[in-house]
């Protein structure tokens, strides 16, 4: 058993880099389509499409809290549990595991009764119009009875990942895409579900996903088993994960909180297109972050599970490798978007008029996506060797103290008021980068200082 795990310390960082960021970056491209064939889908629904792509737009950013509040959990736990495997401490790890379960099914509870409880009214806080609050009410009263299998498949596979076991997080990530794609336009054409149809196609995906993630974690082939006996919630384990998660909670979360400002703003501006542009918007800037994401997924298990050990070349080894990965498929992305917006734009609507819209404010949107790469790698290397107050201190920053304002002062200086909205993510994404860039480099040198010490008072 121990071999499945020591691989992490001992092969070579190019070829362990590889082995487990292309499983995890499928899954995550997979992950992609998986959110954004609802959209794609709806959009090309006869005479409604629009609106009704409008209206799950709206929906958004209450599935980013669902999800948000799965990494707030599985993001600290899974890097947790991977430097306490390079530690050695098994029991440790299996502890995280299972109190990180019951934590989530708590979670998934609390947030199903408010979903149902306050749907219209969350929705309307979050931007639907009149034209279209039907559709995303439809949409989300369906969705919100599967968030348990959301909270699941998404924090229980990030401990799959974090053992090592980057293929079996892929098939994971596949098998419910597939049954997604295959549903969708079973329910939505087919049966003449609509908006409810997409809804229901995806909580039966994520429940397909759910019984194959615990599946495993139960079974022969996981090295952290996941037990009844440790499922309670030991607070001097299981805390110091939220603490960890906290930084990936706010990035996320505070996507929700963005896009309810954007939406709010482009409709006083623009109306139902601008808003259905964003819609478009933030598909599009998934393409960027999820396959980089999956880059960091598959480096997260060898930096956490080397710096548990005491390995520091080969901590510095792998950011180093993770940072130029990441820059190279940001730069090749923002050139392809650059040159091509309508294409990208087109993917989701038939709509002339939208399409031609979105193509012009994609181009400010994404104006600087070059530079992700730098804020990806250094970030999710702070979660990866436990830094969780760097970690948090560069996703507030980038959201809160920068994005937020600039939504509401930048329109105020420029002629186009609605392109002014747009224009706030590149001016905060551009401040941003640099200042993670400056405080990524004094304090990884600082965490490496410190375990060089330790080790060599060991």
């Amino acid at each position: 058993m121990e071999d499945k795990k020591e691989f992490l310390g001992t092969q070579p960082i190019g070829k362990l880099l590889f082995k487990l960021a292309v499983p995890t970056v499928i899954a995550q491209i997979v992950n992609m389509l998986y959110n954004i064939v609802d959209r794609i889908y709806i959009g090309h629904i006869p005479d409604e499409g629009s609106l009704a792509l409008t209206g799950v737009g709206v929906c958004m950013p209450i599935i980013m809290i669902i999800s948000a509040f799965a990494a707030l959990i599985s993001s600290g736990g899974a890097p947790k549990a991977s430097i306490n495997m390079g530690m050695g401490n098994k029991k440790s790890a299996e502890k995280i595991l299972g109190g990180c379960f019951t934590l989530q099914i708590i979670i998934s509870a609390i947030l199903t009764a408010v979903l149902l409880i306050w749907n219209e009214d969350l929705l309307l806080a979050f931007g639907a119009s009149e034209n279209t609050i039907t559709y995303a009410s439809d949409y989300m009263n369906i969705y919100a009875i599967g968030t348990v299998f959301v909270q699941l498949t998404l924090g229980m596979g990030a401990f799959i990942n974090a053992q090592g076991f980057t293929k079996i997080g892929m098939i994971t990530v596949l098998i419910g895409a597939v049954s997604n794609i295959i549903l969708d336009p079973i329910f939505i054409f087919v049966f003449d579900m609509g908006v409810q149809g997409a809804a229901l196609a995806t909580i039966v995906s994520q429940a397909i996903s759910c019984v194959w993630v615990i599946s495993f974690l139960c079974g022969r082939k996981t090295y952290l088993k996941l037990k009844v006996s440790y499922m309670k919630i030991d607070a001097k384990l299981v805390f110091p994960c939220i603490a960890l998660g906290l930084a990936t909670f706010i990035m996320q979360g505070s996507e929700s909180v963005i896009s309810v400002c954007f939406n709010s703003s482009l409709l006083k501006y623009g109306g139902d297109i601008a808003v259905g542009a964003m819609t478009i918007l933030t598909s599009v800037m998934q393409f960027a972050m999820l396959p980089m994401q999956g880059i960091a997924q598959g480096a997260q298990p060898i930096s956490s599970y080397n710096y548990g050990a005491g390995n520091v070349e080969r901590v510095k080894k792998t950011f180093k490798l993770l940072l130029i990965c990441c820059m190279v498929y940001s730069s090749v992305l923002w050139v392809l978007i650059m040159a091509f917006p309508q294409i990208f734009a087109g993917i989701f609507t038939p709509d002339a008029s939208l399409i031609e819209f979105t193509s012009k404010a994609l181009r400010i949107y994404c104006g600087v996506m070059f530079l992700f790469g730098i804020q990806i790698a250094c970030q999710m290397t702070f979660v990866s060797i436990g830094n969780a107050p760097c970690s948090i201190i560069v996703a507030i920053v980038r959201k809160f103290v920068l994005l937020l304002p600039f939504i509401y002062i930048i329109p105020n200086f420029v002629a186009d008021k609605t392109m002014g909205v747009y224009l706030a993510e590149p001016a905060a994404d551009l401040i941003a980068v640099t200042f993670t860039a400056i405080l990524f480099a004094v304090q990884f040198k600082k965490s490496l200082n410190k375990l060089k010490m330790k080790t060599g008072l060991q």
